[in-house]
């Protein structure tokens, strides 16, 4: 495989998986080592803002650290009458009126919907910080994280975020958040091809079907990666056949990629590892090179999720 067989422009990659441990950041971070060593423009972005850990791997020298924030009402006590029409608005039960408005910030979704229906003008904004995005470099490789918070219940506006922070004529490799629910969805929704990664197990194939039917419901465009080949049965391959789901790797059950990944380390120098990559390139290639889709929701989202 050819490096010039690549066409990066504006090219987005996410890594996902239906369950945790499969081996989805392994992937992710070494696909992008890989690209970089073949001459790319890559940049790698970790999603899982709740317990990112591609750092460990690619070991980035962080270079700007970006508080973000979300739009929380804050309540005039000295104006509000307790008419209830913001508690009537919000959908998340955010605020309560009793004798006044009562907020409560850890539920609001900084959707801003409270603030054109009170009739008195008594309520305002005010950002709060749920976590930080960093961004830097290792080696070639560009590197974006988000942090959430501990006890921070909502990552999305966070990994909406960290999305916005990717770089325009280079591959973007977004590494997801495990499983099927809405960090998953704020992860992948402008992703212009999605791999999941998956095992050979019954529980693999149990929680790929879940992920199989949540891209199919975002109509996106996807492919399967197979770790720890030979370990387990054949259900994830005759699913995918019966589905027809593309298998677009296999990553073989090999003790040295087991070692590299419990010392943190790289494994694009393994054998089982970079034999794959090449593959796994050719089969994306005639998905790398699409005009980029327009996003109409930055706006909305950069009014719902602001820098403190």
């Amino acid at each position: 495989m050819n490096c010039h067989d690549f066409n990066p422009e504006r090219f987005v990659l996410a890594v996902a998986s239906g369950k945790g441990g499969t081996g989805k950041t392994t992937v992710a971070v070494n696909l992008a080592a890989a690209l970089a060593q073949m001459g790319r423009a890559v940049q790698y972005l970790d999603c899982d803002v709740e317990e990112p850990n591609g750092h460990i791997f690619l070991k980035p020298a962080i270079e700007n650290t970006q508080p973000v924030g979300i739009p929380v009402p804050v309540i005039d006590a000295a104006k509000c009458t307790a008419c209830g029409k913001c508690a009537e608005v919000c959908e998340f039960n955010a605020i309560a009126v009793l004798k006044k408005a009562m907020v409560f910030p850890e539920l609001c979704h900084g959707c801003g919907g409270c603030l054109p229906v009170c009739p008195e003008g008594a309520i305002r904004e005010e950002p709060r910080k749920i976590g930080v995005v960093e961004t830097g470099r290792s080696g070639a490789v560009g590197f974006v994280q988000g942090r959430l918070n501990v006890g921070e219940p909502m990552s999305p506006p966070l990994i909406r975020a960290v999305n916005r922070a990717r770089a325009r004529g280079a591959i973007t490799i977004l590494d997801a958040p495990p499983g099927t629910s809405c960090p998953v969805v704020a992860t992948v929704r402008d992703a212009d091809y999605v791999l999941l990664v998956t095992e050979p197990t019954p529980f693999g194939l149990n929680d790929l079907r879940l992920a199989v039917e949540l891209m199919r419901q975002l109509e996106k465009d996807f492919g399967v990666i197979i770790n720890r080949a030979g370990i387990g049965d054949d259900g994830v391959r005759t699913y995918c056949a019966e589905e027809r789901v593309p298998v677009l790797a296999e990553i073989p059950d090999d003790r040295k990629v087991a070692e590299a990944y419990s010392r943190g380390e790289l494994l694009v120098r393994i054998p089982a590892f970079r034999d794959a990559v090449p593959k796994l390139a050719k089969a994306l290639e005639s998905k790398i090179g699409r005009k980029p889709r327009i996003d109409a929701n930055l706006e909305n989202r950069k009014k719902t999720v602001l820098p403190l």
